[in-house]
C-alpha cells in the first residue's frame, strides 16, 4: 500500500476509506486566526492537510519575536474526496469548501507544488495581490527550476506564484537570469 493514505474509519460513517487517488486538493474558508488549528485537527483526523506560512518579525512591548504567520490568511488547504466533505464542513472553525455555486473546485496539483517548494526552498516567499495580467514565465534555473508563475517587473525581479480558486498570489525574489517567458519555453520544446 505504498503512496496511498487511508482515512480512519470515524470519518466517513459507511467506514469506508478513501485513497489519495479519490482525493484532490481544496482550499477551505476558515475563521480568522484559526488556521493552524483547522490544520493540526484535520491531520490528527487523517487528512493530508497544507498550510503554507512566512516568518515575519513583530514587536511586543518587551521583546521582538519571529512569528509564523499563514500566507494566505483565512485559508486551508486539504487533500479530500469532494463527495464525502461533510466531515470536513463539521469542524467548528472551518466555513466552506471555495467552489462556484455550492460546488467544490479542486486546486489544480501543480498550483500546490509549485507552492510547496516555494515554500521549501529556502527563499522568502511574500504575500502579494493577485495578478491577473501579465508574463508567464517559467524557472529554468536555481532553486525553482521547472516552476511556472507570473513575473511582475519590479527591481529586484520578483515571480509571483499565484492559487487561482483563491485569488491570492506569493511573490518570491528571484535572479533574472533563471527564467524564460512561457511562450518561448514552449516554442523550444516542440
Amino acid at each position: 500500500m505504498t503512496g496511498e493514505i487511508l482515512y480512519p474509519e470515524f470519518l466517513y460513517p459507511g467506514g469506508e476509506p478513501a485513497s489519495v487517488t479519490d482525493t484532490a486538493w481544496f482550499a477551505l474558508a476558515v475563521s480568522s486566526r484559526k488556521e493552524k488549528s483547522v490544520a493540526r485537527v484535520l491531520r490528527l483526523r487523517g487528512y493530508q492537510d497544507f498550510l503554507p506560512v512566512n516568518v515575519i518579525r513583530r514587536r511586543w512591548s518587551d521583546r521582538m519575536q519571529d512569528v509564523e504567520v499563514p500566507l494566505f490568511p483565512g485559508y486551508v488547504f486539504c487533500r479530500l474526496d469532494p463527495a464525502r466533505r461533510l466531515p470536513v464542513l463539521q469542524l467548528p472553525a472551518v466555513h466552506s469548501i471555495l467552489g462556484k455555486q455550492g460546488v467544490p473546485d479542486p486546486v489544480p496539483e501543480a498550483e500546490i507544488q509549485a507552492l510547496r517548494v516555494a515554500c521549501n526552498c529556502g527563499l522568502e516567499p511574500v504575500p502579494c495581490p493577485y495578478v491577473a495580467v501579465g508574463a508567464k514565465v517559467r524557472i529554468t534555473e536555481g532553486p525553482l527550476n521547472g516552476i511556472e508563475g507570473i513575473l511582475v517587473e519590479t527591481k529586484p525581479t520578483r515571480l509571483v506564484l499565484s492559487i487561482s480558486l483563491l485569488q491570492r498570489s506569493v511573490s518570491i525574489e528571484i535572479d533574472r537570469s533563471w527564467i524564460v517567458p512561457m511562450k518561448v519555453y514552449r516554442e523550444f520544446q516542440s
